[in-house]
C-alpha cells in the first residue's frame, strides 16, 4: 500500500496546529501567572499513524507516521506532594487551633504588663503586717478585709474571663468552624458533579479543578482526609473521573466523607463539657461520635483547648487546656481560704473565753471565725464561688489576732504553743502567706493531682509560667510546621506553578516549531510543483 501523495501536507498541517495550540496553553500559562490556586497546564499530544497491523498492506520500507495528534490538555501535578501537603495542612491547624486559646488564656492570666493577682496577694500580706503591728485596731483589720476583697474581686475576673474564652471558643466551634466545614465538603461535591458534566461534553474543565483543588487543601486544615479519584464508566469504553474523600480517625475506623456529589456532615452538640464533634458519612450514616479519636486539624486544637486539662484529667491527657487553667486557679482559691479560714478559727469555753485545741475533740466547742465562704455553700470553694464570710463582712468579728492560751487545771501554761502575744496569729497569718503549701487537684477518680509547691504567690505565678511555656513551645512549634509547609508548597510550586522563564522559552520553542511546520509545507509544495509541472516535458 503506498503513501499517499499528499500525506506529507497532513502531517505539516498537524504540527502546525499543535505548535499553534501548545501557543496558546503557554500564553494562558503566562496569564494565570498570578492566579491563586491555578495550576500549570500543558497540551498532551501523540504521533499519528494511521495504517494498520496487516502485513500484506504494509511496506516495511514505508512505515511513516501521519505527524501529530492532540489528545487533550492536562495539568501538571504530582498526586505524592498533594498527599503530604494535606498532612501537614491538618497539623498546621492543629498547632494554629491550640496556639489561638493559649493567646485568649494569656490576655487574662499573664500579668506581666498589669497589675492583678500577685500585686493583691502582695498588698494583702502588707495589710496584716500592719494589722500585726496594731492588733486590736479595727481600722487595719478593716483593710486587711478591703484587700481581700479586692484580691476576691481579681479571682472573680479571671474565672469569669476564663468562662467567656469557654464560651467564645465553643460558639465559635458550633456556628463558624463547623458550619464553614460543612460549607466545603458541600463546595466540593457540586464542583464534582459540574466536573462530570463538562468531561462528559468533552470540556477538562480544568479551572474548576483548580477551584476544586484549593477547596480540599483548605478542608484538610480542618481534619485529615484522604483523596482517591476513580473511573466511573459511562458505557461504549467512556470514562470519567470521579473523587472520593475518606476520613480515617485514630482508631483506624475510616468514613466516607464524600462521594463524587454526596456530602456527608460534621456536627456538634457545643452545649455542655466536654464538647462533642460527630461525623455523618455520604450516605447519611451517623453521627457518630469522633470527639477523642481525631488525629489532627484545626477541630482537634479547638477541641483539645476546650476538653482537655492536662495531667488533671484521668487518664492524663497530652494537652493543658483551659480545664487545666481554670483548675489551677481554683485549687489556689481553695487552698487559700482554707489556709486563712483555719488560721482564723477561735475555740471558746463555756464563758466564751478562748481555748486551746483539744487533740481528743478537735470539734469541741468549735465556733468558726472564718474569713471566706463560698457563695453557693452547695459548691466547692473556687475562684468563682467565694466571698467574704458573712460574720466578717458584718463586723461580727475580725482577724483573731491571738488565740490567748488558759491554764490547765494543774496551774500550768497551756498547749496552744505560740505564747500569749497580742499578734501572735496575725504573724501566723502573714507567715502562712510566705509559707510553702502543696496545691493539688481532685480528679474525678477521687485521686489528688499534686501540680505545685510553694506560696500563693508563686503558685500564680507558676501558672503565668506554666501558660507562657505552652504558649511559646505552641508558637515555636507552629513556626517549624510553617516552615516546612511552605517547603513542601515551594516544591509543588515547582512542578504546578507557572515559571515566567520556562513559559518564555516555551513560546519560543513552540514558535520555532510552527515556523518549520511552515517550512515543511513549503518545502512540500515546492517538491509537487516540480513533480507535477517540471516532469513529463521531454521532446516538446
Amino acid at each position: 500500500m503506498m503513501r499517499s501523495t499528499f500525506a506529507g501536507f497532513t502531517t505539516a498541517t498537524l504540527a502546525l496546529n499543535a505548535s499553534h495550540r501548545a501557543l496558546e496553553v503557554t500564553g494562558q500559562n503566562i496569564a494565570n501567572i498570578n492566579t491563586p490556586g491555578y495550576t500549570r497546564q500543558r497540551l498532551d499530544i501523540k504521533s499519528l499513524y494511521l495504517r494498520g497491523g496487516e502485513f500484506y498492506n504494509s511496506n516495511p520500507n514505508a512505515r511513516i507516521g501521519f505527524g501529530v495528534e492532540i489528545t487533550g490538555v492536562s495539568q501538571l501535578r504530582d498526586p505524592f506532594l498533594d498527599i503530604q501537603y494535606r498532612n501537614q495542612m491538618a497539623k498546621l491547624g492543629t498547632t494554629d487551633a491550640q496556639v489561638a486559646g493559649y493567646e485568649k488564656l494569656a490576655n487574662i492570666l499573664d500579668e506581666t504588663n498589669q497589675n492583678g493577682i500577685k500585686n493583691a496577694l502582695s498588698d494583702l500580706t502588707t495589710q496584716l503586717q500592719k494589722l500585726a503591728q496594731n492588733p486590736n485596731s479595727k481600722e487595719y483589720d478593716s483593710m486587711v478585709r478591703s484587700s481581700s476583697q479586692m484580691l476576691l474581686n481579681l479571682f472573680h475576673q479571671n474565672a469569669t474571663n476564663l468562662q467567656e474564652v469557654r464560651t467564645d471558643l465553643t460558639n465559635e466551634f458550633r456556628d463558624t468552624t463547623i458550619p464553614d466545614a460543612n460549607k466545603i465538603i458541600q463546595n466540593i461535591a457540586e464542583l464534582n458533579e459540574t466536573i462530570k458534566n463538562s468531561e462528559i461534553l468533552g470540556n477538562p474543565a480544568l479551572e474548576l479543578k483548580d477551584e476544586r483543588n484549593e477547596l480540599i487543601d483548605e478542608l484538610a486544615s480542618y481534619l485529615p482526609i484522604t483523596v482517591k479519584y476513580r473511573d466511573h464508566d459511562l458505557g461504549a469504553g467512556f470514562t470519567v473521573e470521579e473523587l472520593d474523600i475518606y476520613y480515617t480517625d485514630a482508631d483506624g475506623t475510616s468514613y466516607k466523607l464524600l462521594s463524587d456529589n454526596l456530602a456527608g456532615m460534621l456536627s456538634t452538640n457545643a452545649d455542655g463539657q466536654p464538647v462533642e464533634l460527630y461525623i455523618t458519612d455520604a450516605y447519611g450514616k451517623g453521627p457518630e461520635e469522633i470527639t477523642n479519636s481525631i488525629g489532627e486539624g484545626v477541630l482537634k486544637g479547638t477541641l483539645d483547648i476546650l476538653n482537655k486539662s492536662g495531667g488533671f484529667d484521668n487518664p492524663p491527657t497530652d494537652v493543658r487546656g483551659l480545664g487545666y487553667y481554670e483548675k489551677s486557679l481554683d485549687s489556689l482559691v481553695a487552698e487559700f481560704a482554707k489556709v486563712l479560714n483555719d488560721l482564723n478559727t477561735v475555740k471558746l469555753d463555756a464563758d466564751g473565753n478562748p481555748i486551746p485545741d483539744d487533740p481528743a475533740d478537735p470539734d469541741a466547742n468549735r465556733t468558726d471565725h472564718v474569713l471566706f465562704e463560698p457563695i453557693d455553700p452547695n459548691q466547692p470553694m473556687s475562684a468563682s464561688n467565694i466571698k467574704i464570710a458573712d460574720g466578717w463582712a458584718n463586723g461580727d468579728y475580725g482577724i483573731t489576732t491571738s488565740k490567748v492560751m488558759v491554764p490547765n487545771p494543774d496551774g500550768k501554761p497551756g498547749t496552744d504553743g505560740e505564747g500569749a502575744t497580742a499578734d501572735e496569729n496575725v504573724l501566723k497569718i502573714v507567715k502562712a502567706m510566705s509559707a510553702d503549701h502543696q496545691f493539688s487537684y481532685t480528679n474525678e477518680a477521687g485521686n489528688n493531682v499534686d501540680f505545685f509547691k510553694g506560696n500563693f504567690y508563686n503558685c500564680f505565678v507558676n501558672i503565668e509560667n506554666v501558660l507562657n511555656i505552652d504558649l511559646k513551645a505552641g508558637n515555636s512549634t507552629l513556626e517549624n510546621k510553617i516552615t516546612v509547609i511552605n517547603q513542601t508548597a515551594d516544591l509543588k510550586d515547582s512542578i504546578s506553578g507557572v515559571s515566567l522563564d520556562e513559559e518564555g522559552i516555551n513560546l519560543l520553542h513552540y514558535q520555532q516549531s510552527y515556523s518549520a511546520a511552515a517550512r515543511l509545507m513549503t518545502t512540500l509544495d515546492e517538491a509537487l510543483d516540480k513533480l507535477i509541472n517540471g516532469t513529463g516535458v521531454v521532446g516538446r
